[in-house]
């Protein structure tokens, strides 16, 4: 093991970090994405230090492939995006960058600072950054071109030891940020890491935080537990805890109310990226209605052996139910239609696909066939003839911006 110094204002070097090469954290190279590794190779040949940090850092230490690779750097957003083309500066209060390879997307953050406290946006150092995140086990810093980590507060000893510790005082990690919250328990669920006794006094003291978090911040933490490996044992940690009330109050409600609701809801989680599972548009969040709407969906329409019920109107029932079951999470429109559209077809109904404009309503019906149809929506646009043809100027498409892998 080696080790990053400081020094003090005598000029005294002072150790400020731990630095374990590969023999000591083990990590696979061949599990490292190349392209994230391509990444960091542009900004260190500009000039700028940079690493791979977070979750996929705990997760490559612990021998498992990361989905996402996350990366931190002393360049600001301005200069990565002249450095990738392939580039997109997001955010307001603190802007980020997505640099895009195709299909994948990889979050380029730069240093942040402590000036001016835990909450800060403004930019910083290395050694400020680290202080600004949530538990040691996601504080590792993995350089993968000369294969070490950096290890400021213990993580390393922490992930080998199997704990959840904070990195931020309990006093006021969660009130800073409720989110954290969610995030210690799923990272204890899908570890298998202990939460110490404090933390969880505190999320169970706390808890009520999260009933000031915004719908879209929430609707982020669903997705990513749907989409995570450990579904099914996140939301049974969450529900424990008492948390899961706030994400999925109705789901919360049903598991004390109706006998039986919760076991069958954890094992529709169980099947979420198992190997049947296809991941198609939608597919995740069928999976968290699916066992409300068994029950409460009107699947055939029938009524004394007839049809009385048209498809158009049983779908936009259960559209409607679906979105209700999930509040307070907001999920595009389109994924949920598409999600409803899976399970009709799961009970021999298919709905044709539909075509949302950006603020969610429907372009225009279509006719509905016998047991196929889409759902009823807002009327089309006029196209009488006698109106008068407007002038069209014209507009020059923007050059369309390449991937560096592929220049």
């Amino acid at each position: 093991m080696r080790f990053r110094y400081s020094a003090e204002e005598n000029g005294k070097p002072v150790k400020i970090a731990e630095v374990y090469t590969q023999n000591e954290h083990g990590i696979n190279f061949s599990d490292v994405d190349s392209e994230a590794v391509y990444v960091i190779e542009r900004l260190r040949a500009n000039g700028f230090e940079t690493y791979i940090v977070g979750g996929a850092v705990r997760d490559l230490i612990l021998g498992k492939k990361p989905k996402d690779f996350d990366i931190v750097s002393s360049a600001s957003p301005a200069k990565i995006k002249r450095i990738f083309r392939n580039a997109r500066i997001i955010g307001h209060r603190f802007r980020l960058v997505h640099v895009y390879f195709g299909p994948k997307i990889f979050e380029v953050s730069t240093f942040r600072s402590l000036k001016d406290g835990p909450t800060s946006n403004t930019f910083g150092t290395i050694e400020e950054d680290v202080q600004r995140r949530d538990f040691t086990l996601n504080a590792l810093f993995y350089d993968p071109l000369k294969q070490i980590v950096v290890d400021y507060v213990g993580g390393m000893k922490d992930i080998k030891a199997k704990k959840i510790k904070p990195i931020i005082p309990l006093t006021h990690i969660f009130t800073d940020d409720p989110v954290r919250m969610i995030r210690a328990v799923k990272y204890g669920a899908s570890t298998g890491f202990k939460l110490p006794l404090s933390l969880k006094w505190k999320i169970r003291k706390q808890s009520s935080l999260l009933e000031a978090i915004s719908a879209s911040r929430l609707t982020e933490e669903i997705f990513k537990i749907l989409h995570s490996s450990q579904a099914a044992a996140i939301v049974a940690s969450l529900d424990s805890m008492g948390l899961y009330q706030y994400l999925q109050p109705r789901a919360a409600e049903l598991f004390k109310a109706k006998a039986g609701f919760r076991e069958q809801y954890l094992k529709t989680m169980s099947t979420l990226n198992q190997r049947d599972f296809r991941n198609l548009p939608g597919e995740a969040l069928a999976s968290l209605v699916r066992d409300y709407l068994e029950e409460n969906a009107d699947w055939d329409g029938e009524e004394g052996g007839q049809t009385v019920n048209p498809p158009s109107e049983r779908y936009k029932e259960a559209f409607a139910l679906a979105r209700q079951f999930v509040l307070p999470m907001n999920p595009p429109r389109m994924e949920l239609d598409h999600g409803v559209r899976l399970l009709f077809a799961e009970h021999g109904v298919t709905i044709k696909k539909s075509r949302f404009t950006e603020r969610g309503g429907r372009r225009g019906p279509e006719s509905p066939a016998p047991e196929s149809t889409e759902a009823e929506g807002d009327a089309p646009p006029s196209t009488d003839d006698q109106a008068p043809k407007r002038k069209r100027r014209r507009r020059h498409k923007p050059r369309k911006e390449t991937p560096e892998s592929q220049e």
